[in-house]
């Protein structure tokens, strides 16, 4: 079959599977994850060999020190994914959960039934683990799933894909409710992208450029997640030890990630007794600091801030600070260079902070906290799918919750309507 079969067969398949999966009681489902867990533990090795091919093949290619790290697969990824799939089956199972019932006039009662979403399609890079984590997740919701890993993961994400088929194989499921896309050959992505009669969602994780690709090329809706430019404004009615705490911990705990901080920005009212402070600590983190005017003239060994330093995700130990005028010129900065993801405010001031919640356009607004928190697990969904930064259908982490969607359920007494 040519590429674009071979992808129309998955998906078929998949939309049979996901009737299957959709029905399927918690019960079957936890025991599936479970059985994955074991297997996984139980055939390490196989994937280990696997890996290794992978893992040469990269190396051959002259891929980046960081990108064959996110590759390998050890003993701590084998633990961290059947522990992570030993989690999800512990998890409150979304599917058949009633919202409140409303009594109409006429009799009728009227509620929500939650239900999976179908077939989700999902384009990701690099990490293997990436194939469970998801896997476990469709599965637990009741979606079938279409994974498409990169490349460079080929061989890694097969030998899982055998895994996660033999537990489906165990309990009585279709193997074809998570399958992986067995070719290298991106034709595959335009292919699965293409497949609007059978799959409902695509979700991309990657970098910016994939996800773009994605949004460009797909037929089917998209959850998109650009890029994470977040930031911290430091309020006049600041704590400043607690303002430095946060900003800390925003840029410096974990740079890489997208709910890190890229730019600070800072009442002028405080600048003076806060930027100084704040840069030592931040210098012997190693972080670089590139300012407005302003904040060059408090710190002369910052770099001069250029326009394109405002929109910038560094994902690195690189920080833009800007001292704004008051709230009102830092959400004006937010709106306009800020990605829709994660921004703080660090305030005592009640108005303002509610305000600044009320106003600010993100998928998570802090007060007095981290922009790190901007997490599944923080927030207690538990284990995520990613951070959607789209507002169909949902924004923010996406837990088992944001797997499925809702369908109305309507009881009545032999109603007719005049």
């Amino acid at each position: 079959m040519t590429i674009e079969q071979t992808i129309l067969q998955m998906a078929r398949d998949a939309k049979k599977a996901a009737s299957v999966l959709g029905r399927c009681d918690t019960t079957r489902k936890n025991r599936t994850l479970l059985t994955m867990a074991d297997l996984l533990e139980q055939q390490a090795d196989v994937v280990f060999r696997e890996n290794r091919k992978d893992l040469e093949r990269a190396e051959a290619a002259g891929l980046s020190a960081a990108m064959v790290d996110r590759l390998r697969v050890d003993d701590k990824t084998i633990a961290s994914m059947a522990g992570g799939l030993r989690e999800v089956a512990g998890y409150d199972d979304p599917v058949g959960t009633m919202g409140p019932t409303r009594m109409r006039p006429n009799g009728l009662r009227v509620a929500r039934m939650r239900i999976p979403l179908g077939v989700i399609g999902i384009i990701y890079e690099s990490r293997p683990n990436v194939t469970i984590d998801a896997a476990g997740l469709c599965l637990k919701s009741g979606n079938a799933v279409i994974l498409r890993g990169g490349s460079e993961a080929i061989a890694s994400n097969q030998a899982l894909a055998r895994i996660i088929a033999q537990a489906l194989e165990s309990t009585g499921l279709p193997p074809q409710a998570a399958q992986v896309v067995p070719t290298e050959d991106r034709a595959a992505v335009n292919a699965l992208l293409a497949q609007e009669e059978f799959v409902d969602l695509i979700i991309p994780r990657g970098g910016e450029g994939l996800i773009r690709f994605v949004v460009e090329h797909s037929k089917i809706p998209v959850l998109k997640h650009y890029k994470g430019v977040c930031h911290v404004f430091v309020d006049e009615s600041a704590d400043l030890e607690m303002a430095m705490d946060i900003a800390f911990n925003a840029k410096v705990q974990r740079p890489g990630v997208c709910n890190a901080m890229e730019t600070l920005l800072i009442h002028r009212q405080v600048a003076g007794d806060f930027l100084p402070a704040m840069a030592r600590r931040f210098a012997e983190a190693g972080v670089e600091l590139r300012g407005c005017p302003d904040t060059c003239a408090l710190l002369p060994e910052a770099k001069p801030a250029e326009e394109a330093d405002w929109p910038a995700e560094y994902l690195n130990l690189t920080l833009a600070v800007k001292v704004v005028a008051d709230m009102d010129a830092a959400m004006t900065h937010i709106d306009q260079y800020g990605s829709n993801h994660t921004e703080a405010i660090v305030t005592s001031h009640y108005g303002r902070a509610q305000r600044f919640q009320r106003e600010v356009d993100a998928s998570v607004v802090l007060v007095n906290a981290s922009t790190r928190f901007n997490d599944g697990g923080q927030l207690g969904l538990g284990a995520e799918m990613g951070i959607s930064t789209s507002k169909l259908h949902a924004f923010g982490p996406m837990g088992l919750e944001e797997l499925t969607t809702k369908k109305f359920v309507v009881s009545g007494e032999g109603q007719i309507r005049e």
